[in-house]
């Protein structure tokens, strides 16, 4: 008989407990103890619901308080020194200094996780490896299996993709996995002499390209890792997309019990399957229930491509499973109540992915006449859905048809548009200036709150908008920034406000999903053409500059990010999706213009994570994003300066891209790197205006002048100073005044000892 199984549980629990917890024992409000009953209570839910599901094999050691890539640093002991010795167990102080910083002590540096919107700390492999320094694995299976009354399946994220996901190789690749197997070695026996049956391994970086070299890593540490007494039996589970041929004919020959395949994101596992077979010896893990997206499976279609796998597989050598772990997904699409039931029919979240595991295995087993009444109610949902007026708009489809390639570049080249802008603004060397946002006070959270439930009217909450706008834009000149925000405090998140006011999105009620830490977002949900009703940024902006002779940015959220930050629609292609929301922002840039914003921000810090992970098509979708950015932002006059922000990114890897963009000026993130990141800019002799940022807002602490001013230094031996800017690594909205401010003065204070410096040294 096949089995059901899940890959990993949305972990922030069903209402956000996990942010309340986490976030009141960092402001001293609980104490630990505290903090793990209430990760007890969200685990044991998890656990509960997937049973209750009738899931055969359920996974544990998926929650996180933080990152599932800090948590196998801890297993390991992989702690960089400045965190002090890892000691037989990571303390909880020790493990959240590694994911926020501590006073003088930057925190690891914070990455894409592959082409998802999650967010993981960066294993630094200068550390020395001191072996198991967590026994969390241990006491998660211990507390699953007894709570569920059969052994749970451990999750570990695997060596090689640990080690490749790392940074500051100071020795061969091969030394350092030897360094870490261990570790894993351990882990193994451990699981395996308490009663884990199966323990799901995972290497997702198997999906993108892979060497020779590196395929070899994988063969030598699962080789060790098969020698190991007492075990488990180990399923090697990849996600995110395909294996290909070379990797195929290595992950198949590995002695491993079992093998997880992703059969939704591309065709290539499918064919490769059919091309070569699977191992009589092995389980295959048939991922074929998006953990991705939010659209209801097709159970035929779902049904047949597990049917043509059972033609090379037995099905007691099936598992059912989503193509990932369900982290990505909110966890129930029945809280949300206000959705069109058209619309609100088609969606599973997590729990109503295991309803589609558990029905499509029980097809498998039984054969399609026991699961009829759920076919048949699927394909009703789909039939009503295409007959819905909602999901297309005849104008949008035909001014996307009439697009010529004068609607995607700037009108002068950056040489002439620069030289008018510098007269225009005549700001001084390293201009300051800020991303976007501003701290989220309890008192705006609190008006926002009272005036979406109706209990503030419109005049009274928009007063109360123009007040902490004018404040805000008193404090910025106060304190000497240069290019001035309004502080978005009308905006809950960057891609929810505008999903809010464009047709063609929803958006949800209870749909968070994780993103780092205790940062969720409910990504909105693309089910139909995207246009722009009506203006949506202009008043704040117009107000905000009324207030100021200083410039004030318009702050618009791109249309890759847009797009990449969103559940999108999967009748229509990618690129067209993307294009239409440029248009809908291209319609804002204009209005914005003409409403006397000089500097429009449009923001793409989620351009490089919707990079496919096979090189080979990076060049396709890197041509679409990019012209979807420029499509938004070229409609405007040349004294005009179009802004943009990137963070968290690998920047050597899409350098032409963002170049190609024509931005007059962006800002990235650059202070964990520690000014590394400038590199590719100096390599590819960027010609435009950079903003490096000069402090982490990530972290919980106020820069000095100094730490500032030594970042700057390096900047500018890496890049001419005329080409700088200087300003934060990302928005200010998640820290606390009394941190955002005191860094500002900081960063203010440095610009000027900067100015005085070069200035003192040109002349």
């Amino acid at each position: 008989m096949a089995r059901s199984s899940t890959l990993g549980h949305p972990r922030i629990g069903k209402h956000r407990e996990l942010k309340r917890a986490v976030e009141a024992y960092w402001a001293g409000k609980i104490d630990e103890a505290a903090l793990q009953q209430a990760g007890r209570e969200i685990r044991q839910a998890a656990w509960a619901v997937q049973q209750a599901a009738g899931i055969d094999l359920i996974p544990c050691n998926d929650f996180s308080f933080y990152d599932q890539v800090l948590d196998a640093i801890c297993l390991v002991g992989l702690i960089p020194e400045r965190f002090g010795p890892a000691g037989s167990t990571v303390s909880l102080p020790a493990y959240f200094a590694m994911a926020r910083g501590a006073p003088g002590v930057p925190a690891l540096e914070l990455t894409k996780w592959f082409d998802t919107n999650y967010h993981y700390l960066v294993p630094e492999f200068d550390a020395p490896v001191a072996g198991i320094a967590s026994s969390k694995p241990f006491e998660e299976f211990a507390e699953a299996t007894a709570q569920l009354g059969r052994p749970a399946k451990p999750v570990l994220l695997g060596p090689v993709s640990l080690l490749l996901l790392g940074k500051h190789h100071t020795r061969p690749l091969a030394e350092h996995l030897r360094g870490l197997l261990p570790a894993y070695v351990e882990a193994l026996r451990r699981l395996g002499q308490t009663g884990a049956e199966w323990v799901q391994i995972d290497e997702p970086v198997l999906v993108a390209d892979r060497t020779e070299d590196e395929l070899a890593l994988l063969r030598a540490a699962y080789e060790e890792l098969a020698r190991v007494d007492q075990r488990p039996r180990i399923m090697l589970q990849t996600y995110y997309g395909s294996l290909d041929e070379l990797s195929w004919s290595r992950v198949m020959a590995l002695p491993v019990d079992g093998v997880g395949l992703d059969f939704v994101r591309t065709p290539v596992n499918r064919e490769l399957l059919n091309r070569h077979g699977f191992p009589a010896n092995k389980v295959l893990g048939a991922g074929v229930v998006n953990g991705r997206n939010v659209w209801r499976a097709n159970l035929v279609e779902a049904l047949e491509l597990l049917e043509e796998i059972a033609e090379h597989v037995e099905v007691d050598r099936i598992w059912v499973q989503p193509s990932c772990s369900l982290l990505h997904l909110p966890h129930d699409a029945r809280l949300e109540t206000h959705l069109p039931p058209e619309i609100a029919a088609l969606l599973a979240f997590a729990e109503q992915r295991l309803e589609e595991v558990v029905t499509l295995t029980r097809g498998l087993n039984e054969g399609r006449s026991a699961i009829i009444d759920e076919l048949e109610r699927n394909a009703e949902i789909f039939r009503v859905a295409l007959d819905s007026t909602r999901i297309h708009h005849r104008p949008t489809q035909e001014r996307l048809a009439a697009l010529t390639e004068d609607d995607f570049r700037r009108s002068s080249p950056y040489e002439v548009r620069a030289a008018l802008q510098r007269r225009r603004f005549a700001l001084p060397l390293f201009p300051t200036t800020t991303i976007g946002s501003f701290p989220q006070t309890p008192e705006v959270r609190s008006a926002r709150a009272r005036w979406r439930a109706g209990k503030l009217g419109d005049e009274e909450y928009w007063g109360f908008i123009r007040e902490q706008i004018a404040a805000l834009i008193r404090r910025q000149e106060e304190i000497g920034i240069d290019v001035l925000v309004h502080g978005e405090f009308e905006r809950s998140d960057m891609v929810e406000y505008f999903a809010e006011q464009l047709e063609g999105f929803i958006v949800t009620e209870h749909g968070w999903v994780q993103s780092y830490g205790s940062r969720a977002a409910r990504p909105p949900i693309i089910f139909g053409d995207v246009h722009r009703p009506k203006p949506m940024t202009v008043e704040v902006s117009r107000y905000a500059q009324s207030l100021t002779d200083r410039p004030v940015k318009g702050m618009l959220t791109g249309p890759v990010t847009m797009l990449n930050w969103s559940f999108v629609r999967e009748d229509l292609s990618r690129r067209d999706v993307a294009y239409q929301i440029a248009l809908a922002l291209r319609d804002e840039v204009r209005d914005l213009e003409a409403a006397g914003i000089a500097m429009i921000q449009i923001d793409e810090p989620a351009l490089r994570e919707g990079l496919p992970l096979r090189r080979q098509e990076w060049d396709e979708y890197l041509d679409w994003a990019v012209r979807a950015f420029r499509l938004a932002s070229s409609g405007v006059a040349d004294e005009t300066q179009i802004h943009s922000h990137m963070c968290y990114s690998e920047f050597n890897d899409i350098i032409e891209a963002i170049d190609a963009l024509d931005a007059d000026v962006i800002s990235i993130e650059n202070s964990r790197s520690q000014g590394e990141l400038l590199r590719a800019f100096l390599d590819r002799r960027y010609p435009r205006q950079i903003g490096p940022g000069v402090y982490d807002v990530h972290s919980a602490r106020v820069p000095s002048v100094e730490e500032i001013e030594s970042l700057l230094l390096k900047a500018a031996e890496i890049l001419d100073p005329e080409q700088l800017w200087v300003n934060p690594d990302c928005g200010l909205k998640t820290r606390r005044p009394e941190e955002a401010w005191p860094s500002l003065e900081n960063m203010v204070e440095a610009a000027r000892r900067m100015r005085e410096r070069y200035l003192a040294r040109v002349g």
